[in-house]
């Protein structure tokens, strides 16, 4: 009867929980609904769901068996107030979910597009608005509803682990590469969340290390971009960071979290850590950091006893739960939107190998070596990476495909023929050394090591020049989260370089041309040995259609048109950042001791970023140091002719135009480049040259021309003047730079340029003054 009667009271007591008189979400205003929230529900919606398994000790990559599995989290459900959980999941190449499910026969297979660096190498926006419309559609119908992406760091160094994911070494081609994925994605009615903010440039003690920044060089270089992105694509969240910024927790930081972006870049969206990031639940919730992902039962209960014991104002805890639920409401997830868990990844294979083409970029190519001539059909296939190709980076960057196209699958595609010996030779290897491979002990996550470049016997080598019509060299790199690149990952090793150069004297030899593919992730060393082989073409790590991809252009089904969006150095110790960089540092993703430093060891617990401003081209070109290749750099298989450049000059911005024309035998796509040449200051010095504006041309037919316009705002000159808190525009006489690469300027135009100044927040200050490098 007892029983009975608990029974009675507990149904009386639901429906008076939902009755009508509780304000339920969406119908209800915001306000009424978290008025009628209690303080155990505010806790539980800011920390979410949690990570089975895992105590928050760790840095992690997320993941879900909730509504989506595999995904990287949810947030927490309060059914009484019409409040749904939301899923949010990875990543910046494609969604990452479990492709199985226990109990379930189906497949959910996801589309792995390209990397974010070979994305920001087609340095087009149009394109890239397309693939992440695409991106976005696949999150949509598998039922998530935040995609965890772009990640838009710059490139400061280039043994970064997780560079792959990243666009560029210049905030401007960040910054534009994301905003159009981001609008493609949220063309859907899904999210984004821009990550990681900010100044994540390393993966080396990522949790622990403080990044020690000047106020000039984060408001020009690491910020720029995400002002750029939030401005122009309105991104439903942003993603803290995990490193310390000057001496904060980024996710503890209200200057970073509330003053800059809220305040001074109008951004009206949600922020959330990055998983088990921070460490002080009040400072993250007062900084305005909303949402702590995955979430613990610590942290909960920290924010419950903070409130009750006056440590945390409730109002703030209610600011926070308003933007949570302000996400919420766009949601598929609250809308009701019944999902299909079948997205056309037959059409999305289409989107990933032709946007795939477009940021490939040629390097080399000597006496038309490229596209391959119609008579060849024999190749020697050399290199591990050729039959085992890297589709993208490792960590939550990567995606659960259906499948990899190799390279050599890619030629088979395209109707050329591998020699079945040495096919053999190489698959027999590889299969080996994997197997090796994986009884080595390896760190918690952590990417699986390849195998090393096979040793090709001369003799055999000296069988294939004779037989095959064209070699065809892969180099392949993998990256991936958790651990920075290696120095010996940067150069050729002793196998690599052995192979390239004997390959390269037996062909040519034979009057037979040699080409080098590289499958990498990130920049590596070519100044050694670029001189050997007639042509290089990087391919960067081209999602799963890479090996089709590639084909596509070494045929000349497709004309490269692609263009770095960083600089290869000569040498490793030539970057600006080389001396403030953990070269090959072990990598530490324990954060339980997080914020309690025991050692204060230079580049590991913290990194001065000494080379201020001077990051990539702004580097090189501003002191004359030599590159194997520049910024913007990229040949076609075509040449362009620019003409007729004019620029026009009104109250707050600048028009330049000019005219292209292709003046080749093939139809090819060019990308043009504004720079913009500051006067000289008293009180700031200046690169040689800046990035302003840039775009690509629609494929232009032999003897076509086409006029390419560019825009630059006038607040856009301004360089950040620390002694005053200030953007400022320096008056006088601006040279506008039209440019193939940042060392390849086409035209000089002169414009006259007022003075201007912007006050800013005197926020985000060095601890301590910074040696900076002056020119």
């Amino acid at each position: 009867m007892k029983k009975q009667l608990f029974s009675i009271a507990l149904a009386a007591t639901t429906l008076v929980a939902c009755g009508p008189g509780v304000p339920q979400l969406g119908k209800a205003s915001l306000d009424d609904v978290i008025a009628a929230m209690t303080l155990e529900e505010k806790g539980h919606l800011i920390v979410g769901t949690g990570m089975a398994g895992f105590s928050g000790d760790s840095a992690v990559i997320g993941e879900t068996r909730n509504l989506v599995p595999g995904a990287a989290g949810t947030t927490y459900p309060i059914e009484r107030l019409g409040i749904p959980a939301v899923v949010l999941a990875d990543g910046p190449a494609g969604l990452r979910i479990n492709p199985t499910r226990d109990g379930d026969s189906a497949t959910y297979y996801c589309t792995h597009f390209p990397i974010g660096t070979l994305l920001a190498s087609t340095w087009d926006q149009e394109l890239v608005e397309n693939v992440g419309k695409a991106i976005g559609n696949e999150v949509l119908e598998y039922g998530a509803d935040v995609l965890l992406a772009p990640a838009l760091n710059i490139h400061r160094n280039p043994l970064c682990g997780r560079n792959f994911e990243y666009y560029s070494e210049d905030p401007v081609v960040a910054g534009k590469i994301a905003a159009a994925y981001v609008r493609g994605v949220q063309s859907n009615g899904v999210g984004t969340s821009i990550k990681h903010f900010a100044v994540n440039n390393q993966e080396t003690n990522r949790t622990a290390t403080d990044a020690r920044v000047s106020q000039r060089a984060l408001r020009e270089i690491y910020l720029k971009g995400f002002e750029i992105t939030v401005k122009e694509s309105a991104p439903w969240t942003v993603m803290s960071s995990y490193n310390y910024l000057n001496g904060t927790y980024t996710s503890e930081s209200k200057e970073l979290q509330t003053t800059l972006l809220r305040d001074e870049w109008g951004f009206g969206g949600m922020v959330m850590t990055d998983w088990f990031g921070g460490k002080n639940v009040v400072a993250q919730m007062e900084a305005g950091n909303d949402m702590l992902q995955p979430g613990t039962d610590k942290q909960y209960e920290a924010i419950i006893q903070a409130v009750k014991d006056g440590k945390l104002d409730e109002a703030v805890l209610d600011r926070n739960v308003k933007r949570i639920l302000e996400m919420i409401l766009q949601t598929p997830h609250f809308k009701g939107y019944k999902f299909s868990n079948k997205p056309n990844l037959e059409a999305h294979a289409a989107v990933t190998r032709q946007s795939a083409t477009e940021g490939m970029v040629l390097l080399k190519n000597d006496n038309g070596a490229l596209p391959l001539a119609a008579g060849v059909k024999n190749v020697a296939l050399f290199g591990c990476t050729s039959y085992d190709f890297i589709a993208g980076g490792t960590g939550s960057g990567n995606v659960n495909r259906a499948y990899t196209v190799s390279l050599l699958d890619g030629l088979n595609n395209a109707g050329y023929t591998v020699d079945d010996a040495l096919k053999a030779s190489y698959e027999q290897y590889i299969a080996a050394e994997k197997e090796r491979l994986s009884k080595e002990k390896k760190g918690w996550f952590m990417p699986d090591a390849r195998p090393a470049e096979m040793a090709v016997a001369p003799q055999e080598i000296q069988a294939q020049a004779a037989k095959a019509d064209v070699a065809l060299v892969t180099l392949g790199r993998t990256s991936g989260e958790f651990l920075d690149r290696k120095l010996s990952d940067f150069n050729l090793s002793k196998e690599e370089a052995q192979m390239l150069q004997s390959v390269c004297k037996a062909f040519h030899a034979a009057g037979k041309k040699v080409v080098v593919v590289l499958n990498i992730g990130g920049v590596i060393e070519t100044a050694s040995w670029n001189g050997q082989p007639d042509a290089i073409l990087c391919a960067w790590q081209a999602g799963q259609e890479g090996g089709n991809s590639v084909a596509d252009v070494l045929s000349g089904k497709a004309s490269p048109s692609g263009k770095l969006p960083m600089t290869f150095p000569v040498k490793f110790d030539d970057a600006a950042s080389s001396a403030n960089f953990p070269i090959d540092q072990t990598a530490n993703i324990d954060i339980t001791n997080a914020g309690d430093k025991k050692s204060d060891v230079k580049n590991v617990d913290y990194t001065n970023y000494e080379e201020g401003i001077y990051v990539g081209y702004r580097y090189f070109d501003s002191f004359g140091k030599a590159v194997s290749y520049p910024f913007g750099y990229g040949l076609s298989y075509t040449t362009f002719e620019y003409a007729n450049p004019a620029i026009k000059a009104d109250k707050d911005a600048y028009t330049v135009t000019v005219d292209v024309k292709n003046t080749g035998k093939a139809a090819g796509k060019e990308v043009v480049q504004l720079y913009v040449s500051a006067p000289g200051s008293a009180t700031m010095d200046k690169p040689e040259k800046e990035l302003k504006a840039f775009a690509k041309t629609k494929e232009l037919q032999p003897g076509e021309t086409a006029t390419v316009t560019l825009k630059v705002n006038a607040a856009d000159l301004a360089s950040y003047d620390e002694a005053s808190s200030s953007w400022v525009v320096d008056g006088g006489s601006y040279k506008f730079l039209v440019g193939a690469s940042s060392r390849d300027i086409k035209a000089t135009l002169n414009a006259d340029v007022v003075a201007a100044t912007s006050k800013t927040n005197d926020i985000l200050k060095p601890q301590e003054a910074l040696d900076i490098l002056k020119k």
